[in-house]
């Protein structure tokens, strides 16, 4: 019979009940959230991005702003107060990957949206010491080009594989939406609309 100075002892016997441990710990954890309403339905009014929104999600994930800002409020009161009501899982659900994280080296933007104007938004990306003096976040100057486009109805169509749910019209008239924009239009569109639906919902 197994004592605990028979499984300290042994190195085999510690790992794998360590294991096992941690595993059952882990599903009791996460299964329960599979079937809990506010971690897998929509919070009210949220809808899939729209393809310039999505293709600025994109650029936002591709110039690495995630680095430097969470977009995950938690339930304290001094990031209430700063940042606006704390982020919940319904607002995500479209989101894959979630660009949550904990690193803040600039504030954290889950509510950014209508915070500022879309001149403020381009001015600060193309130029971030034009409106804050003191930012160290650097100046994306070469986003005002036009955007890729060719690619984003296969997007659409992957994630609709996964979950969100995009028609067949959304997808085929994807393309149009995107025609004149540059990257800096479609990531101030994805700015501009982060935790807007919660803001309405309250």
């Amino acid at each position: 019979m197994l004592n605990q100075d028979t499984i300290e002892k042994n190195v085999v016997w510690l790992v794998v009940l360590t294991i096992l441990v941690v595993s059952v710990a882990g599903l009791v954890e996460i299964v329960p959230l599979f079937f809990q309403k506010s971690t897998t339905e929509p919070v009210a009014g949220l809808k899939p991005y729209d393809p310039v929104r999505l293709a600025g999600r994109d650029i936002y994930i591709r110039e690495g702003c995630y680095n430097c800002h969470s977009q995950m409020i938690r339930p304290f009161r001094a990031e209430t107060e700063r940042y606006g009501h704390y982020s919940v899982a319904g607002e995500f659900v479209y989101d894959h990957p979630f660009q949550w994280g904990s690193k803040r080296t600039g504030p954290d933007l889950a509510r950014v949206g209508g915070r500022y104007s879309d001149e403020w938004h381009r001015t600060h990306l193309l130029n971030p010491r034009d409106v804050v003096p003191e930012s160290i976040m650097p100046a994306y100057y070469w986003l005002d080009r036009p955007v890729v486009s060719d690619d984003i109805e296969l997007k659409m169509k992957a994630l609709r594989r996964v979950g969100v749910p995009y028609t067949d019209e959304e997808i085929k008239g994807a393309r149009e939406q995107l025609a004149g924009k540059t990257e800096l239009d479609v990531l101030v569109a994805y700015l501009q609309g982060m935790g807007t639906e919660l803001k309405q919902a309250h």
